[in-house]
């Protein structure tokens, strides 16, 4: 038990007496002082004691779409971990193609009186999204935070993964193992992290002199659907223009990129080097294990359910977006470039066997 006292001492900022008469309820410790004892417990991960656990603020909405890109269960564990810490009831609303839409959930969450919705991904992610669903919401009192998305014209919280700094990284990553054409597959530009994904790996490879005399930077970026086949897709497209390296817009995209490849005859790494994005789980068991940019899931989860219980407690929401920067994965799925040779069969041609 002292271990567990010195670790919450050390990380609040506080003596381990401190700590000892927070946790017994002693009296002799400041409202400030108990606030950063308890935040220290609930950030290290620790249980609080029964009696110092807050009361049920109520439920909470989790509007996220489909489940299929194993990104979004995990974010909706952290997600239900740090509002369960907060003593909070997260309600999880998992959309589907042709199912229910966000604004039904919405519905529906609201005739059970949540105390909060947190949007993940949803219509506030698409670039000609109006904002006025979400104003509604606003001016009922109720608290919102919305996950990866931000729109123009509506004062509501943001936590985001920073797209910019995930491109930036994995053209570098390439660039360092000597990759000289790049190119990059990326979902349906309806979405605002498409977008500025495409912005950002356009900028990337100009600025590094990685865009081939024959084609235009804009030449080097395909969009489809974050899905295999749309990876697949991209992907073919791609080789046939000489790369050798392919940044993704998602891990799912970057298994189409692999079969692509493999239906070309090409070798991944040695022949085509692949960067994935998010780092799903079990993405370090594909065949190779993939490179990929890591989304920072659990500090968005954190961020989100902290601002959504501040909200709900009384505090101001805290207007604009913030960032939270990503974090490159080196595995198996990137190596050194091919190097170019007078025999050697260019990456768009199929390999014979």
């Amino acid at each position: 038990m002292r271990v567990r006292l010195s670790e919450i001492a050390e990380r609040s900022g506080v003596s381990i007496s401190t700590v000892s008469r927070v946790l017994n309820e002693r009296p002799g410790v400041s409202p400030q002082a108990r606030r950063q004892v308890l935040t220290a417990i609930d950030v290290l991960g620790y249980d609080r004691p029964v009696r110092l656990r807050p009361r049920a603020g109520g439920l909470v909405g989790l509007v996220l779409p489909e489940l299929e890109n194993p990104f979004f269960p995990r974010l909706a564990h952290h997600l239900e971990l740090s509002l369960s810490r907060l003593g909070l009831s997260p309600v999880l609303c998992s959309q589907t193609l042709g199912g229910v839409h966000e604004d039904d959930y919405v519905a529906i969450l609201l005739e059970h009186s949540v105390t909060g919705i947190i949007f993940v991904s949803g219509v506030h992610a698409l670039v000609d999204s109006d904002p006025a669903r979400y104003q509604r919401l606003m001016d009922l009192g109720l608290p919102i935070v919305l996950v990866n998305g931000a729109l123009a014209g509506l004062d509501a919280p943001s936590v985001s993964t920073d797209d910019v700094a995930a491109v930036e990284l994995a053209v570098q990553h390439l660039e360092h193992m000597g990759h000289r054409r790049i190119g990059a597959a990326l979902g349906q530009m309806r979405y605002l992290p498409a977008q500025r994904k495409r912005q950002a790996f356009i900028e990337a490879v100009t600025a590094r002199g990685l865009v081939p005399d024959d084609l235009d930077a804009a030449d080097l970026v395909e969009t489809t659907t974050y899905s295999v086949p749309g990876g697949q897709q991209a992907a073919e497209r791609l080789i046939d223009r000489g790369v050798t390296g392919i940044v993704c817009g998602s891990d799912v995209m970057a298994l189409g990129v692999i079969r692509a490849a493999r239906g070309r005859g090409l070798r991944v790494p040695e022949d085509l080097s692949v960067v994935g994005s998010d780092d799903s789980q079990m993405m370090e068991f594909a065949d190779p294990p993939l490179t990929t940019v890591r989304q920072p899931a659990e500090a968005l989860a954190q961020a989100a359910s902290q601002e959504i219980a501040e909200q709900i407690a009384g505090t101001a929401p805290h207007v604009g977006e913030v960032l939270y920067r990503p974090e490159l994965v080196v595995r198996g799925s990137t190596a050194s470039a091919p190097t170019p040779s007078t025999d050697a069969v260019s990456p768009g041609q199929r390999r014979s066997r």
